[in-house]
Parts: structure tokens; C-alpha cells; sequence
């Protein structure tokens, strides 16, 4: 069994897309054994080692995986940058959580990685009602589908405010490249101002994976093309995805955590208070002096996520 405080074991598997196949990585932590698994998928711009310090909290109980999102990190990046869209990466999830084979799947999205966790259970309800409808009596047992044990929406909830998408969208496809670590690691305190106070050593860390060295440049570690689909969003199909987005949160049917930062942007209270209304299995907590969104770095917010995981 791995040690939780050692670094965690890259892995990679293949997923496909409409425009062929790609190589997804994940960070594995604990016992590869273990069928009890947690996967935590991060945001927009971020990798699985924003995970690390929640990862080394969990590891004894779980088989904690933290993907790198196709287009991020040790992923590839997609030939057609059109699909990177949530669809296209929980496909890339399904693919995952068929190799990893859990008895029990817990889940913890920050942000996008929150959107995807959505809707994969929005499919997963899906899934079962039809295979409690099976019209014809002759008909094999369909298969159920993803059944999640618990569910964190870390900041982010059926409803994105449009204010927020736009501020994210002004820098998703900025190139940036510095000449030193150093410099990679202020531009990350100036910039992630929302995250709130954080010591030397972990903004290093929030820089660290964000800005990796390219031929002598720390540079960003994603495909820049990811802001093309963003960009092409039309107000009408923003509401048609909020209204998806709504069914698929009040047809997940596992106790679900909503993080908010008491300063985010982009998941208000209104929101979070329409999401407690709509799913008698939500509760929610506030993380004090932060926005959008909570990094799962420090003691006071790893607890609350960690109390509802291994209740």
C-alpha cells in the first residue's frame, strides 16, 4: 500500500473524442487496491495537484484519482479544440471510472470539475430510469450506470453567473511566460486574489503545476484553445445548459456538499438557497474571506469536505 504522505503515482488512460483518441493523466493516491475511490476533477485552468493536500487527508480511506482534464497538465491536448466542452470531458471521466472499478465513487469538483460531476449524475439517474422502465419483458437488464456514494460542489452550482464568465473568459486564452519560477509564483498571488490568504509555500504550490518549465520559461500548462468554445457560447445555449444543468442537480440522488466562497462571484446565495430548496439530500458551508473558489489547501477547509466524506 502507498504511503498518503509520499507523491502520488501518474497514470494515464486513453479516452476518444469525435476527432480521435487522446491520453488523459491522472494522480493516483493511497491503495490502488481499495474499490473505495474518490476522484476530485478540478477547474477551468487548473490540474489534479491542486488536490495534493486533500488527497494525503483522504488516502487512508480512499484510492483518491485526480485527473488532469484533457488539454491541462501531463494530458494531451485535443486535435479539435470545439470538444472541449463538459460533455466531451465526462465521456473522459466515464472512460476513468471504467478502469478504476470502484465499489463505492465519491466525488469532489471545484468549479468545471463540479459542472462534470453534474452531469455525469444527471446521466446516471437517466441511466437507472431506464433501466426500471425495460418495456419488454425479454429485454436484458440494462446496465445502471454511475451511481455516486457522496457528491462536493466545490463553488459552483447549476447557475453560473455571467459576470463571473466573463472575467474568467478575459484570461483563458492569454499566453504568459516568465523567466523564472519566481516570477510564475507572484503572478499567481497577483492574479488568484479570490483564493484568499495563503502562505509562501502554498502559493509555490498553486504555481508550481499552473506554471511549468518549457526550454528555460515557466509557461502555462494548458492549450490556450481552450477559450475558443467559450468564446462561441451564444446567451441561448448558456440558459438551455443552465436548465440541463438544473435537472441533472436535482436527479443526483447521494447526499451532496455545496462549498461556497462567502466572497465567490460566480455561485451566489440565492443560487446555493434555490439549490437546498431543490435537493432535500444538499447542506452547504461557507468558507469565510474567500471567492471563487476555495483551494482545499488549508486545515479550515479541508475538515468540512473531509467530515461529510468519511461520515
Amino acid at each position: 500500500m502507498r504511503q498518503a504522505s509520499l507523491e502520488p503515482c501518474l497514470e494515464y488512460v486513453t479516452c476518444a473524442s469525435p476527432a480521435g483518441l487522446h491520453r488523459m493523466a491522472y494522480w493516483e493516491w493511497g491503495d490502488p487496491a481499495n474499490d473505495q475511490v474518490l476522484v476530485c476533477v478540478h477547474g477551468l485552468t487548473r490540474t489534479g495537484r491542486d488536490f495534493d493536500a486533500l488527497a494525503r487527508r483522504l488516502a487512508g480511506r480512499y484510492r483518491v484519482v485526480c485527473p488532469d482534464v484533457v488539454g491541462r497538465g501531463r494530458s494531451d491536448w485535443l486535435a479539435n479544440p470545439a470538444f472541449y466542452t463538459v460533455p466531451q470531458y465526462a465521456a473522459d471521466m466515464v472512460t476513468l471510472i471504467a478502469r478504476l472499478k470502484p465499489a463505492r465513487l465519491a466525488w469532489v469538483g471545484t468549479s468545471m470539475g463540479g459542472l462534470i460531476g453534474m452531469a455525469l449524475s444527471g446521466s446516471a439517474a437517466f441511466s437507472r430510469a431506464a433501466a426500471a422502465m425495460r418495456p419488454h419483458p425479454g429485454m436484458p437488464p440494462a446496465q445502471e450506470g454511475l451511481h455516486f456514494d457522496r457528491m462536493v460542489l466545490n463553488d459552483v452550482g447549476p447557475r453560473l453567473e455571467l459576470s463571473a464568465l466573463a472575467r474568467i473568459g478575459q484570461y483563458v486564452g492569454m499566453p504568459r511566460e516568465f523567466d523564472s519560477f519566481e516570477q510564475a509564483v507572484a503572478a499567481m498571488r497577483a492574479d488568484s486574489l479570490p483564493f484568499g490568504p495563503h502562505s509562501d509555500e502554498q502559493w509555490a504550490q498553486l504555481a508550481r503545476y499552473v506554471y511549468p518549465e518549457q526550454d528555460g520559461r515557466w509557461v502555462k500548462h494548458y492549450d490556450l484553445a481552450l477559450a475558443q468554445p467559450l468564446a462561441a457560447q451564444t446567451p441561448q445555449e448558456l440558459a438551455a445548459g443552465e436548465q440541463l444543468l438544473w435537472q441533472c442537480y436535482v436527479g443526483t440522488d447521494c447526499p451532496v456538499l455545496i462549498v461556497r466562497g462567502e466572497q465567490s462571484d460566480l455561485l451566489t446565495t440565492v443560487t446555493v438557497d434555490e439549490m437546498l430548496q431543490r435537493n432535500p439530500r444538499a447542506r452547504a458551508v461557507v468558507i469565510p474571506g474567500v471567492g471563487h473558489a476555495p483551494t482545499l489547501m488549508s486545515d479550515a477547509q479541508i475538515e468540512p469536505v473531509a467530515a461529510f466524506l468519511l461520515d
